[in-house]
């Protein structure tokens, strides 16, 4: 163990710890429940930190040897190096100050090192005036929320959710001869195609891209510059709009200074907007599962309509069962988000005055819904619809055997008549079609035209 002073004092700090005093006062107040900032954020505090200097460098604040070293030691953080130094809890200072000044010591003690000083020193590298030089917690966590969420969702959720459009969009068009019954209210409704019910899924996932592709713009404005409060005191006028640039062009995910630092500092209602799109692209998720899962339900005393991949064994007890595990995994994931949605909204609460209170909070429920909704959706494509079959005959069977099929004799016959021949069919546990033969309501070519299942399904044509 060695020991370190801060402005409050003497701590004493691991030996092998690149973080100092500060995060291991942090580490011990709150042990609260073992969840750290996400890898995502931390990421996106490296680049922070290695664009501030260059940034200050160019503006001369900053000396050469320094400014190379402190861009050394930040991309060792970007590249994930010193993930396990990052222990402080989410439930920290709301602010976020602990995991700034976290990265700020991790990088100070690694670049004074690579400079032949001793950690924990602050020598040559100083945490808060080098590392955070022209910066404050109150504008580098907020502007980590938003680069992290950007590139996330441009380069994982995106991405996935276009995969899983390809794949819902594949299906469509391969079944869209197969016509099955719909179903409304849990019971028999008209003639579907199985292709256009799986081109409303396709097209849930569709416009859940265009909302985030809307959405994540939002994400675009960058906080950095307003330092305390948002009047950018204690660092350079141009400090802000040349800290986005620099984030652009390595990240090469297009980010701004902020339109207004005091709302950028104050509120976090753009992570609010985009949690909001994220939970609707869940709702379909949930949605697209549950009705998957409820057609594939048997195999023998369900709908079974279609076939479900087995991906691994259902039951401990129940020999050869075979679970809608992906399914349920999906619907979970969106049961998370929706979840973590309302935390985000909560913590969109906590601006208060020049300041959110609720930022660590607000990051990691943001950055998982991002995280999951991309890994299920990559599932749920993969080891889900690449493998879906079809019972085509028990799809034909449950139409001729629906009373709604009368609905297209109504126009001719009437209503009342239609629905006396559904009763018949019922108490006799006939078809429609049989009783409406019995009955000779219409000569038998006819009835067939009208009865036609697929005619149902392109009434127009």
């Amino acid at each position: 163990m060695r020991t370190e002073k801060d402005s409050m004092g003497s701590m004493v700090v691991p030996d092998d710890a690149y973080y100092g005093a500060q995060t291991q006062r942090a580490v011990e107040n709150f042990p609260i429940s073992g969840i750290y900032m996400p890898p995502a954020v931390i990421r996106a505090l490296g680049i922070i930190k290695r664009s501030a200097a260059v940034v200050n460098a160019d503006l001369k604040q900053l000396d050469d040897e320094r400014k190379s070293v402190i861009i050394k030691a930040a991309e060792e953080v970007i590249d994930g190096n010193f993930d396990n130094q990052f222990l402080i809890d989410i439930f920290q200072t709301g602010s976020g100050t602990s995991s700034n000044m976290n990265t700020n010591e991790i990088i100070a003690n690694r670049a004074s090192e690579l400079m032949g000083g001793t950690i924990g020193s602050r020598e040559p590298v100083h945490p808060n005036d080098h590392v955070n030089m022209g910066q404050s917690s109150n504008d580098v966590i907020p502007t980590a929320i938003h680069i992290a969420a950007k590139i996330e969702i441009e380069n994982e959720l995106i991405p996935a959710l276009e995969m899983l459009h390809r794949g819902l969009d594949e299906k469509a068009k391969a079944w869209d001869h197969i016509v099955k019954i719909g179903r409304t209210h849990l019971q028999d409704a008209t003639p579907i195609r199985l292709g256009q019910e799986f081109s409303g899924y396709a097209a849930m996932i569709r416009s859940g891209i265009k909302r985030l592709e809307l959405a994540k713009d939002q994400l675009e404005g960058l906080a950095q510059g307003g330092t305390a409060v948002g009047t950018g005191i204690n660092t350079h006028v141009e400090f802000g709009a040349r800290i986005a640039k620099e984030v652009s062009s390595y990240t090469g995910v297009v980010f701004s200074e902020a339109v207004n630092h005091y709302e950028a500092q104050a509120t976090q209602d753009a992570a609010v907007l985009v949690s909001g799109v994220l939970k609707t692209v869940a709702v379909s998720f949930f949605k697209i599962a549950n009705d998957i899962r409820w057609l594939g339900s048997g195999p023998r005393a369900g709908l079974g309509e279609l076939i479900l991949p087995p991906v691994q064994p259902g039951s401990s007890i129940m020999p050869g069962k075979v679970n809608p595990v992906i399914c349920e995994s999906l619907i979970q994931i969106s049961a998370q988000v929706v979840g973590n949605d309302a935390a985000i909204t909560l913590g969109g609460l906590g601006g208060v005055f020049e300041l959110n209170l609720m930022l660590p909070l607000i990051a990691h429920n943001l950055l998982q819904s991002i995280e999951i909704m991309s890994n299920g959706a990559k599932m749920f494509n993969e080891k889900l619809l690449t493998g879906l079959e079809v019972d085509t005959q028990k799809c034909a069977d449950y139409i001729e055997g629906s009373l709604a099929m009368c609905t297209s004799l109504a126009p001719v016959i009437g209503y009342d008549n239609a629905a006396a021949i559904a009763h018949d069919a019922y108490e006799s546990g006939k078809t429609v079609r049989q009783i409406a033969l019995e009955k000779k309501v219409l000569d038998e070519a006819q009835l067939n035209e009208l009865l036609d299942p697929l005619s149902m399904t392109n009434p127009n044509k």
